[in-house]
């Protein structure tokens, strides 16, 4: 059975302009990166869903046991039916799942990263903004070739380890991404360097 997920769809006015999934950081909804989608694109296309597991009320698209603790079983699944979702709804809005850049936050950014791990397929690069490793293990050899994933993180972050983006990159990077790590002068949230190295980044792709 097929995971629902609400969200919001804008449809694009630039052809060239690569599609947006936009992923929300705990406790934010399916409208919280829609204009940050379109500052970073003003032409693409926006599908942005809704996390389905709460957190005491706190939306997110999967659970932790602990701050930096996760299931990966339940982790696992969870990817998996949002993927599944992805694909589903990239047929019902003529999306191209190669051109589809994830633009994740926080929770976001991780599931977007454990998609990339597990279902490469569902995207075709990604933006991940203060991501950390939840599933420690390297992508298949060969299943990111071509693909593009920039990973932004704050130097003063007090939730994600500075270890952890150069470890996550390198995971991607043996499925073959591109990847680009940049350490941003910041705490968890995002900044005005986020979005000029985001849309930088696009522009380039």
């Amino acid at each position: 059975m097929l995971t629902s997920f609400h969200h919001v769809f804008h449809p694009g006015t630039d052809a060239a302009a690569p599609p947006l999934l936009l992923l929300h950081g705990t406790g934010g909804n399916e409208h919280d990166l829609v204009r940050l989608g379109r500052a970073l694109s003003p032409g693409s296309a926006l599908l942005s869903p809704r996390g389905n597991v709460s957190e005491g009320g706190a939306l997110r698209f999967f659970a932790r046991l602990a701050e930096g603790v996760f299931d990966p079983v339940e982790v696992s699944q969870r990817t998996q039916a949002l993927a599944d979702w992805i694909a589903v709804s990239a047929k019902k809005y003529h999306l191209d799942p190669t051109r589809l850049i994830a633009v994740g936050f926080s929770n976001g950014a991780n599931v977007a990263a454990t998609m990339l791990q597990l279902r490469p397929e569902a995207l075709g690069g990604a933006v991940l903004l203060r991501s950390m490793v939840v599933l420690d293990q390297p992508a298949t050899a060969g299943s990111l070739t071509g693909k593009r994933v920039l990973l932004l993180n704050g130097n003063l972050d007090p939730i994600v380890p500075l270890d952890h983006p150069p470890h996550l990159a390198a995971l991607l990077r043996a499925g073959g991404a591109q990847t680009t790590v940049e350490l941003l002068p910041a705490s968890h949230g995002l900044t005005p360097g986020d979005l000029a190295a985001a849309k930088s980044w696009l522009t380039a792709s």
